[in-house]
C-alpha cells in the first residue's frame, strides 16, 4: 500500500509546490488539508481544486472560523493572554486549531505522516509538530522547507517545470500570517530593529494619528464570554469581527516588539490585533470588578504561564489543560458590561456595570454614608506589620 502524507495546505506557491515535491522525495500520495481560521483570501473551493490540480490525491477544506473563535480565541480572552505582556498569541492560537484537522484527516485517510511549510528557525514548526505528536503519537512529521531545502527559488523552478496552475509572482518582502484574531508581520526591512514600521504593512488597522471621531462601545460578558456589543447579541466570532472593524478603524491593536522565540533567538515582530486587544482590555477590567483579590492576584501568575505554554506550542499539554480548568473557574462571576472609548490607537474603559460586582459604593466612598469602620485600621496595621517590625529591631542592632 502506498504511503500517504497529509499536508497543511494554504493554496499559495510554497505549499502547492510541496505537493509534488513531497511525492517525488518520499514516493507518497499527498492529501491536502486547508483550514479557514479567518485569514481571508481565496474561496475554500478554489483552494481545494488547486490542490487537486497540483497533484493531491485528496483535498479537504474546513470552515473553522467559529471553532477557532470559540475553542481557541475565547480561552485566550478569558486568560487575558499576552505573551511578554504584549502579544495576544495571534499565530500561536491558530496552530493547534489547524493541527486538530490535520490529525483527523491523517486518521481518516490512513496517512502515516503530516507535513507543514515551516522553516527550521521559527516557533510554528514546534507548534505544529508538538501538537501532532500529542494528538497522533504514531504520526511522523516532515517540513519540506526545513528537511528538503525547498527554497523559494527551487519552488518557482519546480512550479514552472511541472506547469502547476499557480502564479509565481514576486514574493512580498514580508512574512505575513493572519487570522480573525490578528495579523503578524515580520522579515524584510523590519529585521533591522532600528527601522520604524511604515503604514503600508498594516491592513487590519488605520493610522491612529489621523483625526477622526471617537467610537464608544459597550461590551457585555457572561462568565467571561463576550455575548453582546452595544446590547445586540453576538457570537464570539462576531464579537471579534465587529471589534476588528471598529477598533481597527481607530488604529487600536498595533504592536511592535522584539520577542523571545522558543528556539532561543530574539525576533522583531509587528502585530495588529484590534479585536483581541479591545476584548482583552474589557475582560480585564470586568475581572477587576468581579474577581476576589487573592484569586485575581493568583490568576495573573496563571495567565503568564498559560500564555507561555500556548506560545511554546504546548496547547495539548497536561499543564495547559489543568490551567484551563482554573481559568474557567475564575471566570464564573465575570458577567456584566464594560463601556469603552475607542480613539487614537487606544481602548479606554470609561464605565463598568455588573450584578456580580464586588465593588461596594458605601465602603469605597469618602463622603457621607461611608460604612467602612476606620477605627479598626490601626489594629490591623499593627498586626499586619508585626513580623517586619520584629525583624527590623533585630537588623538594626
Amino acid at each position: 500500500m502506498t504511503e500517504r502524507v497529509v499536508l497543511a495546505y494554504s493554496g499559495g506557491l510554497d505549499t502547492s509546490v510541496a505537493i509534488g515535491w513531497i511525492a517525488e522525495e518520499t514516493g507518497a500520495e499527498v492529501i491536502a488539508v486547508a483550514v479557514d481560521v479567518g485569514q481571508g483570501g481565496e474561496d475554500l473551493d478554489v483552494i481545494r481544486k488547486r490542490a487537486l490540480a497540483c497533484g493531491a490525491v485528496e483535498a479537504e477544506v474546513a470552515d473553522a472560523k467559529d471553532e477557532f473563535a470559540d475553542e481557541y480565541c475565547l480561552p485566550a480572552i478569558k486568560a487575558n493572554a499576552m505573551y511578554m505582556d504584549r502579544y495576544p498569541l495571534v499565530s500561536a492560537l491558530s496552530r493547534p486549531a489547524i493541527v486538530k484537522h490535520l490529525v483527523a484527516a491523517a486518521q481518516k485517510h490512513g496517512a502515516t505522516t503530516v507535513a507543514h511549510g515551516c522553516t527550521g528557525k521559527g516557533n510554528d514548526q514546534v507548534r505544529f509538530e508538538a501538537g501532532i505528536q500529542a494528538l497522533g503519537p504514531d504520526l511522523k512529521c516532515i517540513a519540506p522547507v526545513r528537511d528538503y531545502a525547498m527554497t523559494r527559488d527551487k519552488a518557482i523552478a519546480f512550479c514552472e517545470a511541472k506547469q502547476l496552475p499557480i502564479a509565481t509572482t514576486k514574493k512580498s518582502p514580508y512574512s505575513i500570517d493572519q487570522n480573525v484574531f490578528g495579523r503578524a508581520i515580520e522579515t524584510g526591512f523590519l529585521e533591522d530593529i532600528w527601522n520604524a514600521p511604515i503604514e503600508d504593512i498594516y491592513e487590519y488597522t488605520s493610522n491612529p494619528a489621523e483625526p477622526r471621531e471617537a467610537d464608544e462601545v459597550v461590551i457585555s460578558f457572561k462568565e467571561g464570554v463576550p455575548v453582546a456589543i452595544d446590547g445586540r447579541p453576538v457570537t464570539v466570532l462576531q464579537a471579534i469581527q465587529q471589534l476588528n472593524e471598529r477598533a481597527g478603524a481607530q488604529g487600536i491593536g498595533r504592536i511592535d516588539m522584539v520577542e523571545d522565540r522558543l528556539v532561543g533567538i530574539k525576533s522583531r515582530e509587528v502585530y495588529e490585533a484590534p479585536g483581541a486587544i479591545a476584548l482583552i482590555t474589557a475582560h480585564q477590567e470586568l475581572e477587576n470588578v468581579t474577581v476576589e483579590r487573592e484569586l485575581a492576584r493568583y490568576k495573573r501568575q496563571v495567565e503568564q504561564r498559560w500564555g507561555e505554554l500556548v506560545y511554546d506550542g504546548l496547547w495539548f499539554s497536561p499543564l495547559k489543560r489543568a490551567l484551563d480548568g482554573f481559568i474557567q473557574e475564575a471566570n464564573q462571576h465575570v458577567t456584566g458590561d464594560i463601556r469603552m472609548t475607542l480613539h487614537a490607537g487606544r481602548a479606554v474603559v470609561t464605565g463598568r456595570k455588573s450584578e456580580q460586582s464586588l465593588y461596594d459604593f458605601n465602603l469605597a466612598t469618602y463622603d457621607t454614608g461611608d460604612t467602612f469602620d476606620q477605627s479598626k485600621a490601626q489594629g490591623f496595621i499593627d498586626i499586619f506589620a508585626l513580623s517586619a517590625k520584629i525583624a527590623a529591631k533585630r537588623d538594626l542592632v
